[in-house]
């Protein structure tokens, strides 16, 4: 009677607010924890999934939102290069400069979608390097190195063991290059994963052959389409977004790219064709994981009768990760649930160990089970509300120097966490103090650890793409079960050269028919020693050439002091067409001759890209027209107004108000750079460009892409079109055989007589974005293509208005100006002075 009496009072309890006719029952609404849920939801599956692109931006972000922050599924995301290839957005970085700053944003990108993130490109001087857009696969892979490239991707396979593989791109002729070769190789990898004769050297290192039971690749059309995930209808109730917007949340992280999207709520699908799976597949499947145990529940169902032991283990394992599952979004009950989970995963990894089943189930179910082991780590982590910080006193180091760091753990939780440990990680030949201390927080409570760290004199240096040098770790005890996670410290730690040498120009160009008397250059020093610091700089230069400096030496008070240091230097009577100016600092008796160059942007970690301290030199012949005044509408695109201006240019880089109020007939031409409608203010401004060509003024616009500002029905006097899509209209081979039109129009021979031989040893590539149509009024110059393909004539357009002249042109004069290549001096020089030869 008193237990009846009992429910019936619960139930009132229950029912109360719902019969109150204003109860607000949003204060009932479970409260979810986006950060817990993001590693608990990956403990109901063993299901995993990678995805393989060429560059940063290339994950099919979207789809991996769906898969990982969805379905809970193991996901990777294998990328080639480092897209230092590519164009910048926020900054001036390219090469290696720019390819740290779209690792650093994958790195973010890949936190966002909670995916495991692998680069195939481990170094600096790489051969997998993105070297600009290519149309074949045969190119990509000579110039990456197949051998290369297709070793790594079989070692990240078998050590990943993913299940499914989905290449982002097709091998189609509309595609880039890098994308068909990835593509090529990740099909290839199907087969040649499984196969010990493949790379049989990573048998010798313990890594096995993997069998993927699935490659999907993306449908053309809804005919070949296999499967159809819906991914942009569907609001997430823990994150309160589609996965298509979690997957844009990741991809505005590609800021140097400009990727991102404000997604609405509707349908959006991502269409799958299956081409390769093993014989247990169904040919009609509803989902991708048809055919595939998604846990551990279907393993064991799947078990022989031999095993039934494994099966009893497993199963305990499948419940134990269940019930850690259930106990969200309880932190306090998911903790101590997590830690009976990795107690009872540890016990199955013994037995299997020691069990007779067949030695391919058994290395799969360990390496499953490892895996779980990883998740529940996290999952304690951040369940125990353990929250750790490493301070690093002074995070710039240089070889034989100490710093002070602090490690601190608190409780944040409601739960008593046992014989926590803090240490610290460093290389093995650094010298840390260890007091080694352990003690049990209460909630609430914290330990704080005092390291001092060393840097051995034969310590390496700073490298962008490798792990920290300086991490802590937690380890603490829960019901006897032990956890531990590593983290990273607040600021990026790096052991730099004593003093760096960073010297400006970083690139000379001599004018052979205006040799001058002294060229300068400014040698910009920066202090990493903690403390003060005396350095002697000096120039290292051709033979026959001279210098003297401002200063013998220099001397510094404190790190992160900078000097200049101004070198006039003269040539010699030989100036070799190529060669090099290096700059040296010597600090206690030894030398560096190494520019480290901070990159800081708010959405990524502080990063330094070291290279040599080395002026690059070119010399050849330019004639400048006498009295020649050019104005420069700087984009921030690209540097060439002041590579102009150091060979001797009278360039002037024009603000808007200049644009707008200023006196623009003093200028013979006017060159916008590269995407430069993109600039603020600047499309408002475009009547008076115009007014400005009406009255007898040249206009040199370079290149837009179709996604700019640059409307070209309204900016240019007549109206072209930009190629879309994009990668038809380009000329990707640097030595593609380029016909002069009219040799002798003054384009081509005045001031400078341009010769086949200005056409040779371009880098990267020929042109971008060519207009696809365009006035008859315009005129065209040059004809070009890539092999086999049709030839495009509008890389320079160039028709009167009024008194002046309008020139359009898509060559990539940047890279050519800007990689010291004579020709582009030569014909860029031409086409902002044709106004003085009409």
């Amino acid at each position: 009677m008193k237990r009846r009496v009992a429910l019936v009072l619960l139930s009132v309890i229950f029912l109360f607010p719902l019969l109150m006719p204003n109860a607000d029952n949003k204060s009932y609404a479970v409260e979810h924890d986006p950060e817990l849920w993001k590693v608990v939801n990956p403990l109901k599956t063993t299901t995993s999934f990678l995805n393989t692109g060429a560059h940063p931006d290339d994950e099919r972000s979207n789809l991996l939102a769906y898969l990982s922050l969805g379905n809970g599924v193991r996901t990777g995301s294998l990328i080639a290069n480092r897209g230092e290839g590519g164009q910048n957005q926020i900054g001036l970085e390219l090469g290696n400069g720019l390819g740290i700053i779209r690792s650093e944003e994958l790195i973010e990108a890949s936190a966002v979608t909670n995916v495991d993130l692998i680069i195939l490109s481990e170094d600096l001087s790489d051969s997998i390097y993105d070297f600009g857009f290519s149309k074949s696969p045969d190119e990509t892979l000579e110039e990456w190195d197949e051998e290369i490239v297709y070793e790594r991707l079989i070692r990240k396979i078998r050590e990943y063991r993913p299940e499914i593989v989905f290449p982002s791109f097709l091998n189609v002729d509309s595609q880039h290059g890098h994308h068909r070769a990835i593509n090529v190789l990740t099909l290839k990898a199907y087969e040649d994963a499984a196969n010990p004769d493949i790379f049989p050297e990573h048998l010798e290192e313990g890594i096995t052959p993997w069998q993927i039971k699935k490659m999907y690749l993306p449908a053309q059309t809804v005919s070949d389409q296999t499967v159809s995930i819906e991914v942009g209808n569907e609001i997430d109730e823990v994150y309160g977004k589609t996965y298509a917007q979690l997957g844009e949340d990741s991809r505005y992280l590609h800021k140097s790219q400009g990727m991102g999207r404000d997604l609405p709520v509707e349908p959006i699908y991502v269409n799958l064709e299956l081409v390769k799976s093993e014989s247990d597949i169904p040919e009609q499947e509803e989902t991708i994981f048809d055919g595939l145990d998604l846990n551990f529940e279907d393993t064991a169902k799947s078990l022989n009768r031999k095993d039934n032991q494994v099966r009893g283990s497993l199963l305990k394992v499948q419940k134990a990760l269940n019930k850690v599952v259930d106990q969200y979004p309880s932190r306090a009950d998911t903790f101590k649930e997590t830690h009976k989970a990795l107690a009872e995963v540890s016990k199955t990894i013994e037995k299997i160990e020691k069990s007779k089943i067949d030695t391919t189930l058994k290395e799969d179910l360990l390496f499953k089970l490892r895996i779980k082991n990883e998740q529940l780590s996290k999952v304690s982590q951040v369940s125990s509300e353990l929250a750790v910080t490493v301070e690093v006193n002074n995070p710039t180091l240089t070889k034989g120097g100490e710093t002070a760091v602090n490690v601190t753990a608190r409780n944040n939780g409601d739960v008593t966490i046992q014989d926590v440990f803090l240490e610290l990680n460093a290389p093995e030949n650094w010298h840390v103090s260890n007091p080694g201390k352990k003690k049990n927080l209460r909630p609430g409570e914290q330990i704080s650890v005092n390291f001092t760290v060393e840097v051995p004199e034969n310590a390496t240096y700073f490298h962008p793409y490798e792990k920290s040098m300086i991490t802590g770790r937690a380890t603490y005890k829960h019901q006897n079960e032990s956890a531990s996670f590593v983290v990273e410290p607040t600021t990026t730690v790096a052991v730099l050269p004593d003093v760096s040498v960073d010297l400006n120009p970083d690139q000379l160009a001599i004018n052979q028919l205006d040799v001058p008397e002294t060229v300068e250059v400014e040698m910009v020093l920066t202090n990493y020693v903690n403390g003060s610091a005396e350095a002697i700089p000096s120039l290292e230069l051709p033979e026959g050439w001279s210098a003297s400096t401002s200063q013998e030496v220099v001397y510094f008070e404190e790190q992160g002091e900078t000097q200049n240091v101004t070198f006039t230097i003269t040539p010699g009577t030989e100036i070799p067409e190529a060669f090099d100016v290096a700059g040296v600092v010597e600090v206690d008796n030894e030398r560096f001759s190494t520019t480290i160059q901070p990159i800081s942007y708010d959405h990524i970690r502080k990063q330094y890209y070291p290279y040599e301290a080395v002026s690059k030199g070119i010399s050849f012949e330019l004639t400048i027209p006498e009295g020649l005044k050019v104005g420069y509408i700087d984009s921030g695109f690209d540097q060439m107004a002041d590579y102009l201006k150091d060979i001797g240019m009278d360039i002037t880089k024009l603000s808007n108000e200049e644009i707008a109020s200023g006196d623009l007939s003093q200028y013979d031409s006017i060159v916008l750079g590269i995407r430069a409608y993109r600039k603020e203010g600047l499309p408002g401004l475009n009547s008076k460009l115009m007014e400005y060509v009406e009255q007898g003024g040249h206009v040199v616009a370079q290149y837009h892409t179709p996604n700019d500002s640059f409307d070209g029905a309204v900016h240019p006097p007549y109206p072209i079109t930009i190629g879309t899509p994009s990668i038809r209209w380009r000329v990707t081979d640097q030595n593609a055989e380029v016909t002069v039109q009219n040799p002798e129009h003054p384009l081509f021979d005045y001031p400078n007589e341009i010769e086949e031989a200005d056409w040779n040893n371009w880098v990267q590539e020929r042109a971008l974005y060519f207009p696809s149509a365009w006035d008859d009024r315009y005129e065209t110059f040059i004809s070009m293509a890539d092999p086999g393909e049709e030839p495009f004539t509008s890389g320079i357009l160039m028709a009167d208005y009024g008194e002046g002249t309008y020139m359009y042109t898509n060559l990539v004069w940047y890279r050519q100006i800007q990689g010291q290549v004579s020709g582009g001096y030569r014909i860029f020089t031409n086409l902002i002075s044709y106004p003085l030869q009409k």
